[in-house]
């Protein structure tokens, strides 16, 4: 991972960004419209970002992290340059609902006469993401009458719970073109406490100075290009240019492995704090595991019953004043959550950890950077990227990693996220570092297998498909769906098989696919219709042979790549597909066998006929996490020739009946 994140740093060589100390006051918390200068007004275009649809004005960012009321004030101004542009008027505000309150919005439009007009309308709360115990929000809102000409601005104050002391960050890059921005902050600073502040940042030529006498560090940057967003990239906090301040109680520490080796020790005793329970975990255990079975026996049955047991981290997540109502109270260690029943997915992790070293296996806690968000770069010395945690079992023959925390995940398979990343593995001497297990593309795979006929009036296909998903397909979907109803799941996967197919389908789910276990596999059957998938040409017909292909008929297709190309995870696709020709049909031509072998990414098309009936398997595997972006056309023409040979044909001789589209 340092190689990947020393490739991801050099993309940002580019950016220009000056960063400068300066010594005036700490504007006031509410930052209030600022005036609009006649220069603004007259804004048409940007010759440093063409094309632009809209960009950044200014942008101001004060944060004091005083500890008890931390708060952080935010400005911006946009100035809409063309129709496209009007969509930055849908403004969403993210927060961290657990320990942040979005407060004090304020918004206006300014006319391109430069007539201001203040916003009035209601403000709503949407959830756009639930996480593993956290649930992310955002205030809403929309500016109306917005149009090529007009600037919109506003302005809100980000609450931090009190008494707490979070990590600060200036997220300096932004989708859009920024002019001008500032940025301030004034650290948390007590008598009674002594926490470290160390700064780091990314993609930054000049990064700000240490704070002067006012204790106050500031930063002003100009001509910041634009994010740019495409698919198959890593991390957005990886990319984008940034400044990150993380307060720490540790004393200051230049060396890496002397950081590392205090940061592990303390890590260990965190964990031998709450689940070092021996005698309530040897009771707890007894119950679980029989003394004649083998230790991977164990390992497996304390894994099903921990799973078993109500994860808070996946449910809608309450108020306080819900809680406060249910009494519930934060365990502390792993007896009261034995006791209790229920906790959230890193408590329950420990616990496993627990009741596996009971049962008197060979086991290790590890703490790990979900690679969601972060890479760890050892380095950089920043044990809060450490934020996930798993357990490593250690056999005779094999070592297997665990996440039962991770709801709807098989034993020895670990969330995407957890896959093939850097880790800490915990003991009492400060720990090793470790990489996780990186399953390869056969064990999560999306198997389709449709049984069809050819209709000879219409072209089109119908008839039963049968689709399989294992290994993380299966896993990743029971987790989104967790929480919808059967109505929506069944949606869900009937929309997903109409994207299978490059033309319009009907898919009606069938039978009722087991979403609340974590089994291997998740079936869902279909009844299927493809209309006009064959084709009249004079006395033959033309059948397309890559029925599934759709997924990766546009990826891929951009002209050029700013980012390095990454995949989630290793993952296979294998379609086994029969269609009956109708009486007296006979093949006039299938395509060659074709088959693209690049090791890392293989596949594989295969067409036969066999007594009327056409067999076609095709086969796509993707063994590779990360390329950089200089591989970028090598990738895309793989691509292409794979659409060319999903395009193929099967030249068929109809009897009497014609097929039409």
């Amino acid at each position: 991972m340092d190689r990947l994140r020393s490739l991801l740093l050099s993309a940002f060589s580019a950016w220009i960004i000056v960063a400068a100390l300066l010594f005036s006051p700490l504007p006031a918390r509410a930052i209030g419209f600022q005036p609009i200068s006649p220069d603004e007004l007259k804004v048409t275009s940007e010759p440093k970002a063409p094309g632009a649809t809209a960009i950044i004005l200014f942008r101001q960012v004060d944060r004091d992290d005083n500890g008890n009321t931390s708060h952080e004030d935010n400005y911006l101004r946009i100035k809409i340059l063309k129709e496209e542009g009007r969509k930055y008027a849908d403004i969403e505000i993210p927060f961290t609902k657990a320990s942040q309150n979005v407060v004090n919005v304020h918004a206006r439009t300014i006319r391109p006469d430069g007539t201001p007009v203040n916003f009035s309308g209601k403000i709503y709360d949407k959830t756009i993401i639930k996480g593993k115990g956290i649930k992310y929000l955002a205030k809403t809102f929309t500016l109306p009458d917005v149009q090529p000409g007009t600037i919109i601005e506003y302005y809100y104050t980000v609450d931090y719970s009190e008494d707490y002391i979070f990590d600060s960050h200036w997220i300096v890059s932004n989708e859009l073109f920024t002019k001008a921005a500032k940025f301030s902050l004034k650290p948390y600073s007590s008598y009674s406490q002594n926490f470290q502040m160390t700064l780091r940042w990314q993609g930054i030529a000049n990064p700000p100075k240490p704070a002067g006498l006012d204790k106050i560090i500031r930063m002003e940057a100009s001509d910041i290009a634009a994010f740019e967003t495409e698919d198959f990239m890593p991390p957005e906090n990886e990319l984008k240019a940034r400044v990150d301040f993380v307060y720490s109680d540790d004393s200051p520490e230049n060396d890496p492995t002397r950081y590392w080796k205090r940061a592990g020790k303390r890590l260990n005793s965190q964990l031998e704090g709450f689940a070092g329970k021996q005698k309530a975990m040897e009771q707890a255990v007894s119950q679980i595991v029989s003394p004649t079975d083998s230790p991977e026996q164990k390992a497996q049955k304390i894994y099903a019953r921990v799973q078993q047991l109500r994860n808070t981290s996946y449910e809608v997540q309450k108020t306080d004043e819900q809680k406060k109502r249910e009494k519930e109270k934060d365990v502390s260690n792993v007896e009261d959550l034995w006791k209790r029943g229920y906790g959230n997915g890193f408590q329950l992790t420990w616990l496993y950890y627990g009741l596996a070293k009971a049962a008197g296996l060979d086991v290790y806690g590890v703490r790990i950077a979900d690679r969601a968000n972060y890479f760890i770069n050892p380095k950089m010395m920043d044990s809060s990227k450490l934020n996930s945690n798993v357990v490593l079992l250690h056999f005779k023959d094999k070592d297997v990693y665990c996440d039962p925390g991770a709801a709807l995940t098989p034993y020895g398979l670990l969330p995407w996220s957890e896959t093939g990343t850097k880790g800490l593995r915990l003991d009492k001497d400060g720990g090793q570092w470790i990489e996780t297990s990186l399953p390869d593309s056969k064990v999560s795979q999306i198997s389709r297998k449709a049984t069809l006929k050819l209709i000879p009036d219409t072209g089109a296909l119908e008839g039963k498909l049968i689709v399989t998903y294992t290994g993380l397909e299966a896993s990743s979907r029971r987790v989104d769906q967790r929480n919808e109803d059967d109505t929506a799941r069944k949606k869900m996967l009937e929309d997903e098989v109409r994207e299978f197919i490059p033309s319009g389908s009907e898919a009606e789910l069938v039978n009722h696919p087991d979403w609340h276990t974590s089994s291997a596999e998740l079936v869902a059957e279909f009844d299927l219709k493809v209309p006009g998938w064959a084709e009249s040409t004079g006395r033959r017909v033309m059948m397309p042979v890559g029925l599934f292909s759709a997924p990766e008929k546009h990826v891929f297709d951009h002209a050029n790549r700013v980012h390095p190309i990454y995949f989630k995870y290793p993952a296979s696709r294998f379609d086994d597909i029969s269609i009956e020709l109708p009486e007296g049909w006979r093949v006039s031509s299938l395509p060659a066998v074709a088959e693209e072998d690049q090791k890392i990414i293989v596949y594989t098309l295969k067409a036969e006929n066999d007594k009327g009936v056409l067999h076609i398997s095709r086969k796509f595997n993707t063994d590779v996490l990360f390329m950089d972006s200089k591989y970028y056309s090598a990738l895309q023409d793989f691509y292409r020739r794979i659409r060319t040979r999903d395009e193929q044909q099967i030249v068929l001789l109809p009897g009497t009946a014609t097929a039409s589209k």
